[in-house]
């Protein structure tokens, strides 16, 4: 059996518990992702939703076309964020994770928007857009 996977707000007001491995771990440079998360760049950390269970009442939503993010109501910390065009899949702020250096990301995400001044010099691979195939669009690069 898999050990869980936990994570949660600054002030632990939302907790989540993930009993799989993660299938996908990458950082996005989208900014849409810098606008949600103030940092240049994030890192997500990908579960089927059937295997996450939240506990606590703050968690929020803020909706924005297919994308809805959630964060803490209380403290404000990002939480999650899902996709209605990933059915089945939810996307934890890799920050929000209780063991953040447990989970290596084994990719780039719309490395088109990277901010010039960002370097991150490791010889992962880069997807000039999304890294997840969006199935109404077919989108990756």
């Amino acid at each position: 059996m898999t050990a869980a996977h936990t994570g949660g707000c600054r002030c632990g007001a939302v907790r989540f518990e993930a009993s799989a491995e993660p299938h996908h771990v990458s950082y996005c440079h989208c900014g849409d992702c810098r606008r949600a998360s103030g940092a240049p760049v994030s890192a997500f950390v990908g579960f089927l939703t059937e295997q996450v269970a939240f506990t606590g009442k703050a968690l929020k939503m803020f909706e924005n076309g297919p994308v809805t993010r959630s964060f803490c109501g209380i403290c404000g910390s990002p939480i999650a964020y899902v996709d209605e065009r990933l059915a089945d899949h939810i996307y934890f702020m890799l920050g929000a994770m209780d063991m953040p250096a447990f989970f290596k990301p084994t990719h780039h995400a719309h490395v088109r928007e990277q901010l010039p001044f960002l370097h991150m010099p490791d010889a992962l691979p880069r997807h000039l857009k999304t890294s997840v195939p969006r199935p109404s669009d077919g989108t990756q690069s």
